[in-house]
């Protein structure tokens, strides 16, 4: 019997069936229909090609709003509690694209609050790591002028007066169906959402107008978004419209990448043979010998290493496919397959540690309202 899973804002477990956990959240397929439409605004993105972004509230009603000339704003975000890994950098990179595409601002909150609320962590700890994670976010070339990093310790004063009114209209026993609270739960956990709520009404209250808001992450976040959406008409609120992506795989085959296996885990921070290290560990579809594999062929379905091809590292579905069909076949091997994956990932990381350096020159003109790091 399959492992029960677990979709929680901070515990993701099991095997996720994501076309349940759809129905269980309430939230609607992107459907050809919807990928269709996206197409007259520029080239797909791989990850909506592939159903990885595969799930939304309202996305065709920003676009509605957006082809009568009302630019949305975008809003994602990162909860700082350690180095940041690939599958934190896997809906970042979606919202690049995003940005690119429609020329929109950015609002990319950090939530050193949260992880100091919910984890074992100093707010010291939670800020450091906030300023790493930052620099990885910037360095994937967002539009420095259209960007705004907001810290929730530095930026309070313009995020306060926006959560109380979003508190004020949440009841306790709504938190706690939604989101699992119970008597230990400290105070401080239970008041966090109306803070992750306020960035995606905060360009209504800088426009003194109704400004849309598209939220592109991972579907662990919905529960907060979905109390959001549910005050947003009583406080005079545009409803924010959401986007949700699949969990990015773990090299051990899990379908979620975490940090509490680090083996299993690719951070931007990894050095060349960490990484070949790494890969050459992760979980395959490849039989336990090789006379087996050639005969019998492997199983791109379940290996991790084809996966990071699907979520990141090979854009040409053509070739993708090919890799497909010459696992299946037994032309290609587990070894050659680990091998590539690694000099894939080895690029981008060099590239990305040399723009990571970089983003410490700019870093502070994107903190929003101007704090200091």
């Amino acid at each position: 019997m399959a492992e029960e899973f677990k979709v929680t804002p901070w515990e993701v477990t099991g095997d996720i069936d994501y076309d349940l956990l759809q129905k269980k959240f309430g939230t609607t397929p992107i459907d050809d229909a919807l990928i269709g439409r996206l197409a007259k605004y520029g080239e797909i993105h791989p990850m909506i090609r592939r159903g990885i972004f595969y799930s939304h509230r309202d996305f065709d009603r920003i676009l509605d709003e957006y082809d009568k000339g009302n630019r949305f704003t975008l809003y994602t975000g990162r909860g700082p509690s350690g180095n940041t890994h690939l599958g934190h950098m896997m809906p970042w990179i979606f919202n690049k694209w995003v940005q690119d595409t429609f020329k929109v601002p950015m609002l990319f909150q950090m939530t050193d609050d949260e992880k100091f609320l919910f984890k074992d962590l100093t707010l010291h700890d939670t800020t450091s790591m906030a300023y790493e994670n930052a620099l990885d976010f910037i360095a994937l070339g967002f539009d420095p002028d259209n960007t705004k990093i907001i810290l929730d310790s530095k930026n309070i004063d313009r995020l306060y007066p926006i959560a109380l009114k979003v508190a004020k209209k949440i009841n306790f026993s709504t938190a706690k169906a939604v989101f699992g609270f119970e008597n230990t739960s400290n105070i401080g956990q239970i008041f966090f959402t109306s803070i992750e709520a306020a960035p995606a009404f905060l360009p209504t209250e800088m426009a003194g107008k109704q400004v849309p808001v598209l939220i592109p992450c991972g579907i662990d976040q919905d529960p907060h978004f979905r109390a959001c959406r549910d005050v947003a008409p009583g406080l005079n609120y545009p409803k924010p419209c959401t986007l949700y992506c699949k969990m990015a795989p773990g090299l051990n085959g899990s379908d979620k990448m975490s940090s509490s296996d680090e083996n299993a885990t690719i951070y931007t921070t990894d050095t060349p043979k960490a990484v070949k290290k790494k890969v050459g560990r992760a979980f395959t579809g490849g039989k336990v010998s090789v006379e087996e594999q050639r005969r019998d062929g492997g199983n791109p379905e379940v290996c991790a290493v084809f996966k990071y091809n699907f979520f990141m590292f090979e854009k040409d579905d053509a070739k993708l496919n090919e890799l497909a069909d010459r696992c299946r076949s037994g032309e290609i091997l587990c070894g050659e397959c680990k091998m590539c994956l690694t000099e894939k990932i080895n690029r981008f990381l060099e590239d990305h540690q040399a723009k990571r350096e970089e983003a410490k020159e700019i870093i502070g003109s994107m903190a929003f309202d101007g704090f200091k790091w």
